[in-house]
Order: structure tokens, then C-alpha cells, then sequence
């Protein structure tokens, strides 16, 4: 018998692929560059909570250490795309 806990992670599994799925479909055809920055923003938060999950499913300590790495990664790279949109270069 299936557990409320695996239940849950299996469903939050399935939202979180089809919204990676949606993103990347927003990326790819994103009408203006806004769009498609926001997507992409979009789908490393995705990557991260599909690391936490699999972190809480596995009980293996090496997921969240990932997700942390991609947050921090994710964060300074939308920072620098933020960057690029408004004065069109990164570094000054």
C-alpha cells in the first residue's frame, strides 16, 4: 500500500515535469526576449524543486546539496540577463 508521502512527491513529480515542459515550450517560442527570460527563470526553479524532490524520495543528502547549487547558479544568472536587458553589457 502507497504511502500519503509517496502519493504526493509522485504528484508534485508529474505538476513539476509538465510545468518544465510548459517552460521550455515558452522558451522556445516566446514572442519577445522578456518572455523568454522569464521562462528560463521559471525553469531553474523547476530543476531545483524536481532536486528537493528527488532528495526527499531518495532520502540522499547529495539532491539537496544540487538544488542549492542550482539555486545559487540560477539566481546570479538572472541577475546578469536582468543586467544585459537594461544597459546591454554585464560587467562595467
Amino acid at each position: 500500500m502507497m504511502t500519503v508521502l509517496a502519493v504526493s512527491i509522485g504528484f508534485a513529480f508529474f505538476c513539476v515535469v509538465m510545468a518544465m515542459l510548459l517552460c521550455t515550450i515558452r522558451l522556445l517560442i516566446g514572442p519577445t526576449v522578456h518572455d523568454r527570460v522569464l521562462a528560463l527563470d521559471t525553469l531553474w526553479m523547476c530543476a531545483m524543486l524536481l532536486a528537493i524532490m528527488f532528495g526527499i524520495r531518495f532520502g540522499n543528502l547529495i539532491y539537496f546539496e544540487a538544488a542549492m547549487l542550482i539555486a545559487l547558479l540560477g539566481f546570479v544568472s538572472t541577475i546578469a540577463l536582468a543586467k544585459f536587458m537594461m544597459r546591454g553589457e554585464i560587467i562595467e
